[in-house]
């Protein structure tokens, strides 16, 4: 049997936004790689306008694992205990949105993440979460699924131009995803809500639900800190 690890403090785990992920360095003199990152560094410095939300999407799958022994709970005096063995259960997708200047993030868990998943993610961000909204400014990777394209995969023409109108993309360079706040975000969640076994997707949904309901009440915003003129520096 495993004595499982004491969980440090999870605030203690989020790391200043620019440190948590290695950094991917650009070949000398990459121009398309700078032109990216300074249209992401410029739409950071915008200030907080509810009209015209700057969101941060990303995704990552989280492998399902079940238990082949009962657990051992813990008690006083004595840490829970997990056997080494375990049994997997397939995989499940996270969809994050964040706004960093809001403090606000959603998360939603599922199955799969193809274009017609990603179409759906894009019609709750503007029907749902931000029906109001003049324009949504959406800070994304270049993964191939993340395209506006793929809302015509989706829907009808009509509703896929309605949902495009209200979208301006923002994409991360090449190799330079680690400039996407919701990757900061997916850090956190993954030190403080996904360190131990989770067996179903339902669990994963109650977990991650839990965690960002609690996040949100206290409005936990990114200290987003590289700036453009870091960045003419670090990477001259």
């Amino acid at each position: 049997m495993l004595a499982a690890d004491d969980h440090a403090d999870a605030e203690k785990n989020e790391l200043k936004p620019w440190r948590q992920k290695m950094w991917c360095i650009p070949p000398r003199a990459d121009a398309e790689f700078v032109c990216a990152m300074e249209n992401v560094l410029a739409v950071y410095k915008r200030p907080y306008d509810a009209n015209r939300p700057v969101v941060c999407f990303d995704e990552k799958s989280k492998q399902l694992v079940g238990e082949v022994r009962t657990p051992i709970p813990a008690a006083a005096g004595r840490v829970a205990c997990h056997d080494y063995e375990y049994v997997r259960k397939g995989t499940a997708n996270l969809f994050m949105l964040v706004e960093p200047l809001r403090g606000w993030r959603h998360v939603n868990v599922t199955t799969r993440r193809t274009k017609r998943d990603f179409a759906g993610q894009m019609k709750e961000l503007i029907d749902v979460h931000y029906p109001k909204a003049a324009k949504i400014t959406l800070v994304m990777d270049n993964l191939n699924t993340h395209r506006l394209s793929c809302l015509y995969e989706a829907w009808a023409p009509e509703e896929a131009r309605r949902l495009i109108e209200k979208i301006e993309v923002v994409h991360t360079p090449k190799h330079g995803s680690w400039l996407n706040m919701a990757e900061c975000e997916l850090s956190v969640l993954e030190k403080q809500c996904l360190g131990e076994r989770i067996g179903d997707e339902a669990t994963l949904r109650r977990q991650v639900t839990a965690w960002s309901g609690d996040r949100n009440n206290r409005s936990k915003a990114i200290d987003w800190q590289f700036r453009t003129a870091d960045a003419r520096i670090k990477l001259k």
